[in-house]
């Protein structure tokens, strides 16, 4: 009886596993395996890389082929070896990248990339819409590409995750770059950042409330600094107080306040964003000229104007002017000054989302389940899918639902 017993619930044990085998076939079924192709930048001083050989391990380890041109991961200083020992396929011909069915980069192809790049294509890049031109969408357009721009992928709590992270690293490296300049070796003051016993601490003025401006004061903080920070809205004063967790000098755009704070600052930090067009001007040059001799301007809003009036755009190679006997950094691409960091920033956001397409058996259903990605594409199957590209540069919209309807 016992026998039989123990030989019932084996059978239905049995039945069990069965059952469970087959709904983990079902499912593997559905993944898609993604060719991904990762192309040297070319961009002026782009030194970042979308993805880093540990992320290239776990996509092929799922699956999945992925091919890197040679030398792409050089600038941010990881060798075609670690690629290679990861799994990676390390391409010599630039063609052979951009026979991927996917590509991954960092700053937007160029017309003669896009030339490269074949029809139904998936590209995730950045979008620049500061720079960009109407035939950049034209070319995406009569490919038949599927795009979408990393500046406006969301994460699960609706923040822009590549626009934070890059924000994050930019607020923090700019007080690095403070100190540097605050330097006797760079030709400033000769004064450490931060302050000890006995010697009063360095001042520092933050422009902007933001998460730039946010963890600027953070590290300056950290680095024993005197803080002060303006913005228009009381909301992000308030929102950066309870983040940084201690009180800090805080006040809105009051132009005696502010001037006051400026011309006996060190360092002035310029983190204003606008949100369409230009950024605003605050800084004015006869505040710049009322400035303390060597002291320090970094004014990360350069990419969209910047928001001294005595900036102009520099470069990595020659990142500092003087003017009024005033340091001044005004160069773009911060981020790509710690390419390494910034590139393991990136890959965190990159790989899952490239998992997921997998994983959902293709884009249009990774989009689908995923609104915070779905708003990031703008060109599905050669069409604008995305309203503000189209009416700025007088484009025919498609409404992504619609189409995606439409071709099932």
């Amino acid at each position: 009886m016992a026998t039989g017993l123990r030989e019932g619930m084996a059978d239905i044990a049995r039945q069990g596993l069965l059952q469970t085998q087959e709904a983990k076939l079902e499912t593997r079924n559905k993944k898609n395996s993604l060719y991904i192709g990762i192309p040297k930048e070319i961009s002026f001083q782009e030194n970042r890389i979308a993805l880093t050989p540990l992320s290239v391990a776990l996509l092929v380890n799922n699956g999945h082929r992925v091919v890197l041109e040679s030398g792409a991961g050089i600038a941010a200083n990881f060798s075609d070896t670690e690629y290679a020992e990861q799994g990676a396929k390390i391409a010599y011909n630039k063609k052979e990248v951009f026979d991927a069915d996917i590509l991954v980069k960092i700053a937007p192809p160029m017309l003669e990339e896009i030339e490269m790049m074949h029809k139904g294509q998936t590209l995730i890049s950045s979008l620049q819409t500061g720079t960009l031109k109407q035939d950049y969408l034209k070319a995406l357009m009569h490919k038949k590409i599927n795009a979408l721009c990393f500046e406006n992928l969301r994460d699960e709590g609706n923040i822009l995750s590549v626009v934070r992270a890059m924000s994050e690293i930019v607020g923090s490296t700019s007080i690095l770059i403070a100190a540097e300049y605050l330097s006797n070796v760079t030709g400033g003051k000769g004064l450490m950042l931060g302050g000890f016993t006995g010697v009063p601490p360095t001042e520092i003025v933050i422009l902007g409330a933001g998460t730039v401006g946010e963890y600027a004061a953070r590290t300056a903080l950290a680095l024993g600094a005197e803080v002060k920070v303006f913005d228009s809205s009381i909301y992000r004063l308030r929102r950066l107080q309870n983040n940084l967790g201690s009180r800090v000098f805080t006040s809105v755009m009051q132009p005696i306040v502010l001037n006051k704070a400026i011309i006996t600052c060190d360092v002035v930090i310029g983190a204003i964003r606008a949100t369409h067009g230009r950024s605003p001007c605050i800084v004015m040059e006869e505040t710049v000229a009322r400035m303390k001799p060597h002291s320090v301007v970094i004014d990360i809003s350069i990419d969209q104007g910047g928001c001294f009036e005595t900036s102009e755009v520099t470069n990595h190679t020659n990142p500092v002017f003087r003017k009024y006997d005033v340091i001044h950094y005004c160069v773009p691409n911060i981020a790509s000054r710690v390419p390494r960091t910034a590139s393991y920033a990136l890959t965190n956001i990159f790989a899952p989302i490239l998992l997921d397409i997998g994983e959902f058996g293709g884009l249009v259903n990774m989009v689908w389940n995923k609104p915070g990605i779905r708003e990031a594409l703008y060109i599905y199957q050669g069409n604008c899918t995305n309203k503000d590209l189209a009416d700025m540069f007088n484009l025919p919209f498609k409404d992504l639902e619609l189409l995606v309807v439409s071709n099932q």
